[in-house]
This record gives structure tokens, sequence and C-alpha cells, in this order.
């Protein structure tokens, strides 16, 4: 089995790093460079730094920031928010970046993962879902959308498009990953969606990232086993020192979950 990774993640506005609850309520956790830095010595496996306003302001992400960020660390870095062309993707992996992540663009233009795929390589791409449950009702019952709605705009505008069959589809587009954000979890540190994980990683081939939810160790390990997640990310409760890396990975290992230590 290969090792689940650990991922830290910088939800960053305006050059700070941010964290809020169902995407709102936002406060500052810190300077994105200096946690990164910290957080690569901690001794996580990868770093995701989103630019959370960057499509709803309709701008292009801060690559200065990214820049700064990128020297800090030695592991993989992937950027997403506000990328919307090949040239948006190369400014960003030219600043140090290993891969990018496309959200809002890529529903609006499904063509831009594949676009990106063919000039980056699936392994460079990452497509980003933030998903929202719709209702509670057997899934035979249940809309389109298959229980869970995709939102685009950092989480302010709702889409009709099923979370699954979009990440399905991004699989075929080119993408090389998924991450996958439950809106209903983000924030509240009562564990991941792990139906919602285990849904979207049936129906692809590629990893899939659980985000949104992280507030202790054994949440890592329930999305990481019964979730079915490739890895799992956290910002708040690695922020705000609740988890440290080391316990976190040391309590997967005691879980028979493989981890790089």
């Amino acid at each position: 089995m290969l090792a689940k990774r650990v991922i830290a993640c910088l939800d960053v506005k305006d050059g700070r790093v941010v964290k809020g609850i169902n995407f709102l309520e936002l406060r500052d956790a810190g300077d994105p460079a200096e946690l990164a830095s910290a957080y690569n010595l901690e001794g996580v496996d990868e770093v995701v730094f989103l630019d959370i306003t960057a499509s709803h302001e309709r701008r292009k992400l801060i690559a200065e920031t990214v820049a700064r960020t990128a020297q800090k660390v030695f592991i993989p870095l992937s950027v997403g928010g506000g990328i919307r062309s090949v040239a948006d993707a190369r400014a960003i992996l030219t600043s140090g970046a290993d891969k990018v992540s496309v959200n809002t663009a890529a529903v609006e233009r499904p063509a831009l993962i594949t676009e990106l795929s063919e000039e980056f390589g699936a392994q460079a791409v990452i497509l980003a879902i933030d998903a929202r449950r719709e209702c509670e009702r057997p899934v035979e019952l249940q809309s389109s959308t298959s229980g869970w709605r995709v939102f685009t705009y950092g989480g302010r505008r709702p889409v009709e498009l099923s979370a699954i069959e979009w990440a399905a589809q991004g699989e075929q587009l080119g993408a090389g990953e998924i991450l996958l954000t439950s809106m209903d979890c983000d924030g509240t540190e009562a564990g991941f969606d792990c139906e919602l994980t285990s849904a979207v990683s049936r129906a692809v081939r590629i990893p899939v990232i659980a985000s949104g939810g992280a507030g202790s160790a054994e949440h890592f390990a329930d999305v990481l086993s019964r979730g079915e997640a490739d890895a799992a990310l956290a910002a708040s409760i690695f922020h705000y020192g609740k988890v440290r890396v080391s316990d976190l990975k040391n309590h997967l290992k005691s879980r028979g979950i493989p981890v790089r230590l």
C-alpha cells in the first residue's frame, strides 16, 4: 500500500494566511512563507497554498507571495486561486510551485484542465472541488447533483453539478489529483466528511485529497481508512498548534496506516 500523505493548507487572503468556519468568519493565522517553513521542518508531506479570494475578486494570484513561500520549503508545493490559463499556471510554476490547482475556471471552462495537463503533465494539475451536501435522502432519490453540489468563487456560487460526477469528468479531462473540500465540515474540527470522500474516491482512479473538518489525529485516521482518501489536509489545527505533525504521523502508524516518517 502506498504511503498516505499529510498536507498542510495555507488559505491566503491579502498576503496573509486566514482560517474560518464554513468558508466564513476569517481570522488571521500568520505569514504564509513562515508557516510553510515551519511545516516543512515539522515533517508535512506537502503544502497547499490557496489564494481564496482571487477568483471572487477576478484577479490573478499573488506570484510574489508564492515565490517567497516556495523558497522556504523543500517539499511539494501546490498553488491555486485565480488560475485561468496556461500562462497563469506557467507563471506560478516558474515561481517555484510544483503543482497548480484549478477550481472556478475549470468549472466554467473544463477544457482548461486538458490544456494544463497537456502542457505540464497530469501530475502537475489538481482539480479542486468545493462541495456542499444537498440533502439526507437515499442516493436513488437525490437530484442530479447526487447529494453534493459543487460551489465556485470561494464557496459563494452554487453550480448545478454533482461533485462525484465532476470529479470523474475531471479525471477524464486530464487532472492528476482531486482536492475535495467539504464546505459543511470546513473549519468545524468535527471530522472529515467520510461519506463524500469515499464516494469520490470510488468514482476516480487518481488520488483524492480530503479537506475540511480535521480536528484530531483520529479524524485523519478515519478519512484515510473509512473515507478511502489518499491524503488528508488540515489548516487550523496545525496553524494553532492543536495537533503536531509528528504526533499525527505516529498515531496513523499505530493504526496501521502507512505514512512517511
